[in-house]
């Protein structure tokens, strides 16, 4: 996949509600090495990170388990054949 990328990081947030023990995102954003989420008093697993415009594939790691995004209908299918959750910052 494509991807322009703007060389100035701002953060985002990426969110989401899951009833789970431990939550990580990675993506092409993080090399794909996990980083934690922290749970919100309101059940929502929360990451805040530094990242540039440009179009990213991401997943879910919760409870040791890969998921796709359920509020993102945007998705690519990766080199390996997985399904991928994309990003489209602007």
């Amino acid at each position: 996949m494509y991807k322009k990328k703007d060389s100035r990081a701002r953060k985002v947030s990426f969110a989401l509600r899951a009833q789970v023990r431990e939550g990580f995102i990675a993506g092409d954003f993080t090399n794909w090495k996990p980083v934690a989420m922290q749970k919100k008093a309101d059940g929502t697993l929360e990451a805040v990170l530094p990242v540039s415009a440009g179009v990213y594939e991401y997943k879910f790691l919760l409870d040791g388990r890969w998921v796709v995004d359920p509020d993102n209908s945007s998705f690519a299918i990766s080199p390996i054949g997985t399904v991928n959750s994309v990003a489209h910052l602007d």
